[in-house]
């Protein structure tokens, strides 16, 4: 009896193989879509955190150098630099541009320009509440006469979608 030597894959496993991915596919897409608007959700509420960190931060370093806790002043004007930017101040807390660079939103990781006030950043430019585009944003407004500044996360999976 002779020995039969196979090499390779028949026409049969092949396409019963190219089948069970393309199954695999049709279920993983959908679900990896779902994911991304996930995604930018927890992105955009990690921005949150790093802008509500630098504000208590700069607020902080204010306090501890006896400047005036309602002190308004521009950038170069405050004295105070952290990690090489000098920090504006608005009643005692950093000024929008001031957090943006404080926080560490920068592009490309996120869209902080051309956003409407007091917005400050998106995710992504399919994303920024300008136009016709999901409002998958975060905002900062800055400090009024004795107050807090006030941050307000504008993103939620149906608009992060």
């Amino acid at each position: 009896m002779r020995k039969r030597i196979q090499s390779g894959f028949t026409l049969i496993e092949l396409v019963i193989v190219i089948t069970i991915l393309g199954i695999l596919a049709a279920i993983a897409i959908p679900r990896f879509a779902a994911l991304q608007a996930d995604a930018r959700l927890a992105k955009m509420n990690a921005a949150m955190g790093s802008v509500k960190a630098a504000s208590a931060m700069a607020h902080a370093m204010l306090l501890a150098r006896n400047l005036s806790p309602n002190l308004t002043a521009a950038p170069a004007a405050s004295g105070i630099v952290v990690e090489g930017i000098q920090v504006g101040y608005t009643n005692g807390y950093p000024t929008a541009a001031s957090i943006i660079q404080l926080a560490g939103l920068v592009a490309p990781d996120y869209v902080v320009t051309g956003l409407t006030a007091p917005a400050i950043a998106a995710p992504d430019a399919g994303h920024t509440g300008v136009g016709g585009l999901p409002n998958c944003t975060i905002a900062y407004t800055p400090a009024a006469a004795n107050a807090q500044p006030t941050f307000t996360v504008n993103a939620t999976l149906a608009n992060c979608s």
